[in-house]
């Protein structure tokens, strides 16, 4: 059974950091693709960063110079370090894993709320 567990969300002021982990189970990890998404109230999701299997990252503009994603593949887990926080960064921050071999495999992880706020 594959299962993708965020943690670390939270309330914080402006200005604020927060470091959110994904912890992932029934994947091969080090094969996976990995991304943090963040989802809007009507549910759409907006890719904030991800990283690829060997290590590359990739941000939004929005995120360059304030997160870093990172990967602990003896951990199984992901991590989204985000600095200098502000309210637009408020949402539900979903874990995403993509794995591709004969076909592309899409896993979600249920979110975990951070709310950037006075």
């Amino acid at each position: 059974q594959v299962q993708l567990v965020e943690s670390g969300g939270g309330l914080v002021q402006p200005g604020g950091s927060l470091t959110l982990t994904c912890v992932t189970s029934g994947i091969p990890f080090h094969r996976a693709g990995m991304g943090w998404y963040r989802q809007a109230p009507d549910n759409q999701r907006d890719l904030v960063a991800l990283i690829t299997s060997f290590g590359n990252a990739q941000y939004n503009e929005s995120a360059k110079g304030r997160f870093t994603i990172s990967r602990d593949n003896d951990k199984n887990s992901i991590y989204l370090q985000m600095n200098n926080l502000q309210p637009s960064d408020t949402g539900v921050y979903v874990c995403n894993a993509a794995l591709v071999h004969e076909k592309i495999d899409i896993y979600w992880g249920q979110g975990t709320q951070v709310t950037v706020s006075l």
